[in-house]
């Protein structure tokens, strides 16, 4: 084949019926015989929408075979449906998974998990429509609702503008959390290129977040967050700009770094969307679903005996609030 394109997705072929998988994606993808295999036990292989693990399986005419990631794969295996009707469905995201494709050929998102783990259940997955109502960061793990009919999503998506959803989050901030609500106006470019407050009148959008201090862990507090409104990155933004980013961020930190202070090492951003209620579009049922944290989800280490503190373990000091647009009033 040379550097031809190898295939992801074919349709068997008169000539290629009657042929084991593991064979053909040999053949095609010019694999060994050990990795064609691999391929299937692994989950990677789907034959008309669903997940075919039998490498030994003999192929018919007319099927569609297609071999995903093993990102897709893993990741498929570590989401779970939280809870499903004929009008919601809810899953535990893992954090790194985009909710919906932002790009054009984006794959491995939350939407393509649900249609996965429907496949191999055997459920006709491409023809059940999922419409959005909300989305959490790519970066937050956690509880995310999507409506498979229209009116369920007339019925969320009024919830959500009307703000009576309940939704909690834990996550870990950089140094000493006091209790507090936070109340800014927020736009797409504060004057950095990053999203942020303004306090220039008639520019940005409410945004309401209160923070409630859980514990203190050394260098950083695990706090829960409950949402008055929902705006792109509220959480983030808003403790960042009280002097507390998020450990593991890597957007909201520039304040942070350019007040001298070093961010606390993490693998992931430690954000986690662990409660979500609301009443049933439809059937006006109460449902309230709870998420533990996830294993990814490592928490620094608590704070020494008092005896044992370090200068270096004292509460960070707030960094100020950056203000391009001047100063209210």
């Amino acid at each position: 084949m040379g550097n031809a394109p190898k295939p992801k997705k074919f349709e068997v072929s008169a000539r290629q019926a009657g042929q084991t998988l593991a064979s053909e994606l040999r053949r095609l993808l010019e694999l060994p015989w050990s990795q064609a295999r691999k391929l299937c036990e692994d989950g990677r292989v789907r034959v008309d929408g669903q997940t075919e693990r039998d490498p030994a399986r003999r192929m018919r005419r007319g099927e569609c075979v297609e071999v995903g990631t093993r990102s897709e794969a893993v990741a498929a295996e570590r989401v779970a449906l939280v809870y499903e009707d004929v009008h919601v469905v809810v899953l535990d995201k893992p954090a790194g998974i985009s909710s919906v494709p932002y790009e054009k050929r984006e794959r491995g998102t939350a939407m393509d998990l649900v249609r996965q783990i429907w496949r191999a259940a055997g459920r006709p997955a491409t023809l059940q429509p999922l419409y959005v109502v909300h989305r959490i960061d790519k970066e937050t793990s956690g509880l995310l609702a999507f409506a498979k009919t229209k009116l369920g999503e007339r019925g969320l998506q009024n919830l959500f503008r009307a703000h009576d959803v309940l939704r909690s989050y834990i996550c870990v901030a950089h140094g000493k959390v006091n209790d507090r609500r936070i109340e800014t106006r927020l736009c797409t470019d504060r004057g950095d290129g990053l999203r942020g407050s303004t306090w220039h009148k008639g520019q940005g959008k409410r945004a309401v977040t209160h923070v409630r201090a859980v514990k203190p862990l050394g260098e950083a507090t695990l706090c829960e967050v409950r949402l008055e409104t929902g705006k792109t990155h509220q959480i983030r933004i808003h403790l960042a700009e009280s002097g507390h980013p998020l450990v593991g961020e890597k957007v909201y930190i520039r304040d942070f770094l350019r007040a001298k202070h070093t961010p606390l090492p993490s693998q992931r951003l430690l954000l986690h969307a662990a409660t979500l209620g609301f009443v049933h579009p439809v059937s006006g049922k109460k449902l309230h679903f709870e998420s533990p944290l996830p294993p990814d989800f490592i928490l620094p280490a608590p704070p020494p005996a008092r005896s044992e503190i370090s200068p270096r373990a004292a509460a960070t000091k707030p960094v100020p609030p950056h203000r391009p647009h001047g100063r209210r009033g």
